[in-house]
């Protein structure tokens, strides 16, 4: 028997809970829906009191409707077929859900309401009292400058644009609009699905976990508020900008007005909120330079990296990942590290699945002598080694959640290490909390009511690593795929650094991929971590990739979109999962298209979604794809493009370091090298790679033939050593395993002539 109501519901960024107040922070005026959640309970009644500026508290009872499930905001959730979709869908579902409409407050009146109900049993039931202030818009409020100034007067500022949304309780946001030409290019945003020039969109900065389709949504695992401002035919000069902030922010990007990108920020709440923006004036690789001299830099990483990652979801036992890379030395397909996902009980991913061990009820630290290894992996040891004797790196899955009793099986023991290690983190101390100090539980739809580590502090996640730390040590282990990092939901969450949810939520994959890269650190091993959701900040932290996506044409277009807009941002080692990771396996000519252009990519990998073991296999491994389609070519054809990779690692490690030292994208879209060349940006999806190779992925079925725009200078066919003069576009054939690549040459042609030949061309 339960009524519950909670203003803010489960604070989705996207979506309405059943059980919320809508909006959450009213404007003066504005109809209010006030949503419940009622299970075993009947003749459910809002009781809603206004005071006016009388100061006499006037109360109204009003029944409660009940409520259709709405599905249309799950189905926008679930993105179509796969594991998580149905999860997502359930998420907003709700079979005891009830609401009451009211009128909107005026400017001098605040609200004070609760839900009442009768329990089956005739025992009355009522939830806590709320209240609730309507907000306005305003032009005085809080501190808005500049790198530091006040921005009144400021030559990128519009007067008149700053404007305040104050209540009775606080400043809750802040508006303002930074003059743009009206045809300025504007590029950045973190990795941005939908499009490279974000002109003309509306868009936030929010770290969330979009499960597939993210380019149809606009929505990010790795948002950042920081952008390009590029000159269009008018002219100008370029430069960007970064809104200081981790709290979430909102862009109009020229779509209301096209001279100006109008900016919202959230604040926190109190009387005397503050806002600095950062300008940065300059070229684009000195923009960005000037944004990671503040926010941090990318670290070099071992050329190991930048070899073939193979990887599948049911890789679930030492002997299939034994056979996998088998199968790929005996068909001479070269890997240079293996992810490997399926390995732990999924409890609290640190125990290998089915291993025996004595349980520590005080939760410390295990070292690999302390198991005794099962049928699934009865000697990782062994394994590891002999992968490292194969030239193969050995990559671990993590999440940052500990699964608790309602998401473990009923009759798991009590002394399960699970839960043991449930309780030495909440008694320890090491948990995010939420605003009463009791442990938050995740609210998303993975790992539902897990609790999270506060990876805040170094003392949690010295913690939350040392359980790791025999993978590293004893094991051999040489890196992390830092999965998830998007699981904290909730304004008024409390984390041990001193932040609130609302200006916390956002760097917590920062803090997570930072305290796996201080492990390998520690254990003398290189930073290795393979995330996909991040901020402000990441960019000093690992390699990252794309996240969940579909087995389509569409999917391999966002996801160039995707790597050329962070690109921008500083992120440097990226890749995403070839021809998609869901559904289906992808047909050949998409599967060997999209393995072409991830050869000329920063990172070049396979993988695979969980599918229940369900036959056919959904494995993205050649032989698997040639095996369901029937085209026997396709394992030639990766073949060759995974040894052409091979020839090109020390080309990409020269030139991701010389992208450290520069702050010039190893990724980077054409505008970085001719931002005064209107005619690139009808050319998006073109890149450079390095300083010298022009990459120009096939992005359409069918195609015999694909034109490129050559910018200025002269450039080499990599493929034929053609010459051609740049300022035009050119065509060339593409068999599905050429990718269209140019070398930009030289006047005595060395350049082009000595990679070709590196390359074996």
């Amino acid at each position: 028997m339960t009524l519950r109501h909670r203003p803010a519901g489960i604070e989705h960024p996207y979506a309405a809970s059943p059980d919320q107040r809508t909006p959450v922070l009213p404007l003066v005026g504005e109809p209010i829906h006030l949503g419940v959640e009622a299970h075993e309970v009947r003749d459910v009644c809002l009781t809603w009191e206004v005071t006016g500026a009388d100061g006499i508290p006037r109360a109204t009872t009003l029944p409660a409707h009940a409520l259709a499930t709405d599905t249309a905001d799950a189905a926008a959730l679930a993105g179509g077929e796969g594991h998580l979709a149905e999860a997502q869908a359930a998420q907003l579902a709700s079979s005891g859900a009830y609401g009451v409409d009211v009128p909107g407050l005026a400017d001098d009146e605040r609200a004070r309401y609760r839900f009442t109900g009768t329990a089956t049993d005739g025992t009355p039931v009522e939830t806590p009292w709320f209240e609730v202030a309507p907000a306005s818009w305003r032009p005085e409020g809080g501190s808005l400058t500049v790198d530091g100034i006040p921005v009144d007067g400021h030559p990128r500022v519009v007067p008149g644009s700053v404007t305040w949304l104050a209540s009775a309780d606080g400043l809750h946001r802040v508006r303002f609009s930074l003059r743009i030409a009206p045809d300025a290019h504007v590029v950045g945003f973190g990795e941005r699905y939908d499009a490279v020039d974000q002109r003309g969109r509306v868009l936030d900065a929010v770290v969330f976990e979009q499960y597939k389709s993210q380019g149809r949504f606009g929505r990010t695992y790795l948002p950042m508020p920081f952008a390009h401002v590029l000159p269009g035919p008018s002219g100008g000069e370029p430069w960007g900008f970064h809104v200081r902030t981790s709290r979430r922010s909102w862009y109009d990007v020229g779509a209301t007005d096209q001279s100006e990108l109008r900016v919202e920020v959230a604040l926190g709440g109190t009387h005397d909120e503050a806002l600095d923006v950062g300008l940065y004036t300059g070229a684009p690789h000195e923009v960005l330079d000037a944004f990671l001299t503040e926010v941090g830099r990318p670290e070099e990483l071992p050329a190991w990296v930048l070899r073939l990652w193979a990887s599948g979801n049911e890789w679930n036992t030492q002997a299939l990942v034994t056979e996998r890379m088998a199968t790929h030395a005996e068909l001479g397909i070269p890997v240079g590290a293996v992810v490997i996902e399926a390995w732990s009980d999924e409890e609290g991913i640190m125990i290998w699945r089915d291993a025996a061990y004595e349980p520590r009820p005080d939760g410390s630290p295990f070292r690999a002598d302390d198991f005794t290894w099962g049928d699934a992996w009865p000697d990782p040891k062994a394994m590891v080694d002999a992968l490292h004797a194969r030239g193969i790196k050995v990559i671990l899955w993590q999440i940052p959640l500990l699964k608790t009793r309602h998401d473990l099986p009923p009759q798991t023991p009590d002394d399960a290490q699970v839960l043991l290690e449930g309780t030495a983190m909440v008694e320890g101390g090491h948990c995010v909390t939420e605003a009463d100090g009791t442990p938050y539980r995740n609210r998303g739809w993975w790992f539902p009511q897990s609790l999270m580590p506060d990876l805040s502090v170094q003392r949690t996640r010295d913690w939350w690593t040392a359980k790791r730390r025999y993978l590293v040590e004893d094991l051999g282990v040489d890196g992390f795929k830092t999965d998830g990092g998007e699981h904290a939901w909730g304004a008024d969450l409390r984390y041990a650094d001193g932040r609130r949810g609302d200006e916390g939520n956002n760097l917590y994959p920062v803090h997570y991929a930072r305290a796996f890269g201080d492990l390998l650190r520690s254990a003398g091993k290189a930073p290795v971590t393979f995330s996909r959701s991040g901020f402000t900040g990441s960019q000093a932290h690992g390699l990252f990739w794309a996240g969940d996506e579909d087995s389509t044409w569409e999917a391999f277009r966002w996801t160039l979109n995707a790597g050329i807009t962070a690109a921008s941002c500083g992120i440097v080692y990226w890749g995403w999962d070839l021809g998609g990771f869901s559904g289906p396996v992808p047909d050949p000519e998409l599967y060997v298209r999209s393995a072409a252009a991830a050869t000329f990519m920063p990172v070049m990998q396979y993988h695979s979604e969980f599918n229940h073991h369900r036959p056919p296999l959904r494995d993205r491994t050649p032989w698997n794809v040639a095996d369901l389609t029937g085209d026997t070519a396709v394992v030639g054809e990766f073949k060759r493009l995974a040894h052409l990779r091979e020839r090109l690692v020390p080309y990409l490690a020269e030139q991701a370091a010389g992208t450290i030292a520069s702050s010039r994208p190893l990724m980077r879209g054409l505008f970085f090298d001719w931002p005064d060349d209107a005619a690139v940006w009808d050319w998006p999806a073109e890149y450079l790679l390095g300083d010298d190779l022009l990459v120009h992925p096939v992005t359409e079925p069918g195609a015999t033939t694909w034109r490129t725009y050559l910018p200025a200078g002269t450039w080499t066919d990599l493929w034929s050593g053609e010459v051609h003069d740049g300022g035009r576009v050119v065509e060339r054939d593409v068999p599905r395993d050429v990718v269209p690549v140019y070398v930009r040459t030289s006047d005595d042609g060395a350049t082009a002539s000595a990679l070709r030949a590196d390359l074996g061309l």
